[in-house]
């Protein structure tokens, strides 16, 4: 029986095309900056961001944390919504690594709004950290993929000009907020001067995110790429699938996994002891509420494996389902019938 893994998009695997295009890459030392293939996907996807630059990175965490060092200095302090990823799961490497603070604010848009932002900003004190930095995220990862209003990221935009601030965004699903928002993902990615867009996940490449910004900007950048341990040398084969993700038609195909999403919550909300927002299910996240049920989430995503259906407790009473180029509409429908049959 086919198994339905709606864990995270992350199991999304490399298309034909994608394999093709891996094998047939033109090789060099990316270190020594020789690596052709890399050099187009740097160059495309800072056209595409709307940045001037762009380098190749083998993970989001790895760009975010990059970003944080180049925008910061020890001590200071950054200020971003409550649960964002860069501050619940990235392992505390903005402190263990870059010396930062991170100044949390709650907001379950995804992002504070403009004058919560300026009510974190430190004064200038002796006593306290200086703010140095605003970190926005789309898709909010905690929050169920939900897409943080466009219209609250630019106040924030112009907030931090007028405060001498940085913005980086953690734009891991970018793609898939600017897909549902109907806009280029230049337009999203212009609220902030750095932005970290991931690879892999619903675009399908196996390894990589980029990292955008100006040209002075990525150039300090480089130097922390390097310090972590991202100087990979023959990254061909990666940036080969990485172009291939990005072409638009890639990116226009999560549609498909946001359909999937839609027709996932709509199904889970008619049984009866679950509960989805579905006007929280904005992109390829639905989060089910089953605290109405005699299961714990534990409990419940333990029989649906039994079925052959994979999910993730998200907390107690809550699972955690993300749809991917891997689950088609039938392995969506026999996702509803496992959770209604249990």
């Amino acid at each position: 029986m086919k198994v339905v893994d709606l864990r995270r998009d992350t199991i999304t695997l490399p298309d034909e095309r994608m394999r093709e295009e891996a094998f047939r890459a033109v090789l060099g030392d990316s270190v020594y900056g020789e690596d052709p293939l890399q050099q187009e996907l740097e160059q495309y996807a800072a056209q595409v961001l709307g940045k001037d630059a762009a380098i190749f990175l083998p993970s989001g965490t790895m760009g975010n944390l990059v970003a944080l060092l180049t925008h910061a200095r020890r001590g200071e302090e950054v200020i971003l919504e409550e649960s964002a990823h860069i501050r619940s799961s990235e392992t505390g490497g903005a402190a263990a690594v870059a010396g930062l603070m991170l100044r949390g604010v709650r907001n379950l848009s995804g992002i504070p709004t403009a004058d919560e932002v300026a009510s974190a900003v430190r004064p200038e004190d002796i006593h306290y950290p200086r703010s140095s930095l605003i970190c926005l995220e789309t898709t909010h990862y905690r929050y169920g993929g939900i897409i943080p209003p466009l219209e609250n990221m630019k106040e924030i935009w112009e907030l931090a000009g007028r405060l001498h601030l940085a913005v980086h965004l953690d734009g891991a699903r970018l793609w898939n907020a600017a897909v549902a928002l109907g806009v280029e993902p230049s337009v999203i990615a212009g609220c902030a001067d750095s932005v970290m867009a991931s690879l892999s996940k619903g675009l399908g490449a196996p390894v990589g995110s980029v990292l955008a910004g100006s040209e002075p900007f990525i150039r300090e950048a480089c130097r922390y790429r390097k310090m972590l341990g991202g100087g990979m040398r023959q990254t061909g084969w990666l940036c080969a699938c990485g172009l291939v993700a990005l072409q638009p038609e890639n990116i226009a195909r999560l549609q498909v996994d946001h359909r999937n999403a839609r027709m996932l919550a709509e199904g889970l909300s008619r049984i009866p002891g679950v509960r989805v927002e579905t006007d929280r299910v904005q992109t390829n996240f639905v989060l089910a509420d089953i605290s109405e049920s005699p299961y714990t989430a534990e409990d419940l995503v333990n029989k649906l494996a039994g079925l052959n259906v994979l999910a993730t407790a998200a907390a107690r009473s809550t699972i955690r389902f993300v749809t991917s180029r891997e689950v088609d509409a039938e392995g969506i429908a026999a996702a509803v019938e496992g959770v209604r049959s249990i």
